[in-house]
């Protein structure tokens, strides 16, 4: 079994035209999910929070990241071209940045990336799960168990 790709980066919170805040976010692939990537967000991190409300304050020990799950191949579109449709989008930006949309009921969070640390993280994941070739690792038994519960 290949193993799994985990990274932080730095980001930005982009929480109006002239105001964003740095966050520490977890990047994540795990060849037993291979289809999807993983975004870790600092507890506080929170959709709900207005604009001009709290920032998010690296370090602060909230508990748990929050995590948004979602497919790889749309991160990887997202680079080139607008992507998503639903909770997740992504689109380039100006000055080799990404946009990353998340939608939740509780509000809208825009989160501006480094493009170059989203490539390295897919570079890495495609090397321990080849694109094309996620239908090899997955596990329908294991699948189903967890459905069922």
């Amino acid at each position: 079994m290949h193993a799994s790709v985990e990274e932080t980066v730095q980001a930005r919170l982009i929480l109006s035209t002239h105001r964003s805040a740095r966050l520490r976010v977890t990047l994540a692939y795990r060849p037993e999910d291979p289809l999807a990537v993983r975004m870790g967000f600092p507890a506080e991190f929170s959709l709900d929070e207005p604009a001009d409300g709290p920032v998010p304050v690296p370090g602060r020990d909230a508990g748990p990241d929050i995590e948004w799950v979602f497919a790889r191949q749309l991160l990887t579109a997202g680079l080139e071209l607008a992507a998503g449709v639903g909770d997740v989008h992504v689109r380039p930006a100006a000055g080799r940045r990404t946009m990353v949309e998340l939608r939740a009921p509780e509000g809208t969070a825009l989160v501006r990336f480094d493009t170059t640390d989203l490539r390295r993280f897919l570079w890495r994941s495609r090397l321990a799960v080849p694109e094309g070739e996620e239908h090899l690792y997955l596990d329908a038994d294991r699948a189903l168990a967890e459905l069922l519960g």
